[in-house]
């Protein structure tokens, strides 16, 4: 199985790292490609840790899972109207009709909403980015604050540290959920945060592309 997950500057660092600990434990020999303009490029995430990408955009081999991470919405906007990099939405529209599963985790949803890909189907995203995904009217987002939520090979999931239950799902979904309780058990993956759940969804979009 070969994951994708495009990256670029500015990109929230656990959108990246905790599906790519996840799927490794599921299956050390998976490969996970982390993607952007050039292989060996350096990213810098929205905190400031660095680290390379593996593969270009240009590369082809078909994947099975797409998974596309949110970040700074600087970074994002440029993106989304075509003023930026054309190259990464280029390449989710390239790729996501031949891959399995195509996935998002916190605004990565938007960037697949501006890729036309989240089309006619239901999706959530950062408690703060829902009224921007509001905004895309062919896409039905689901109320509250879920996780994850999936419509057939569409899997996307809130902010940031959703990814973790998000890729977990996956795992379940790909692999059975023996596979998904053993690596669960092995990340010791039981959270109890010390406050409940408060969010609230705001009245607006909070950023324009």
């Amino acid at each position: 199985m070969i994951v994708s997950i495009p990256v670029y500057d500015q990109v929230d660092l656990l959108d990246v790292t905790a599906p790519h600990e996840v799927f490794r434990w599921m299956d050390p020999n998976l490969e996970i490609r982390l993607v952007a303009g050039t292989a060996d490029a350096t990213v810098t995430t929205r905190d400031g840790f660095r680290f390379l990408s593996t593969h270009s955009f240009a590369e082809d081999t078909p994947i099975d899972v797409l998974w596309v991470p949110g970040g700074n919405p600087g970074a994002l906007a440029p993106m989304m109207n075509g003023s930026g990099d054309k190259r990464y939405v280029q390449y989710l529209n390239r790729v996501a009709g031949q891959a399995k599963w195509v996935c998002s985790v916190c605004e990565g949803a938007l960037l697949l909403a501006a890729a036309g890909l989240l089309d006619g189907y239901e999706a959530t995203t950062h408690w703060a980015f829902i009224p921007c995904l509001k905004s895309f009217d062919k896409i039905s987002v689901v109320p509250g604050f879920p996780r994850f939520h999936r419509d057939r090979n569409r899997l996307t999931g809130g902010g940031i540290s959703s990814g973790l239950d998000e890729s977990l799902e996956l795992v379940r979904l790909t692999a059975g959920d023996s596979s998904a309780r053993d690596v669960q058990r092995t990340l010791q993956y039981y959270p109890q945060p010390p406050f409940p759940n408060d969010l609230q969804e705001p009245g607006r979009c909070m950023f324009s592309w």
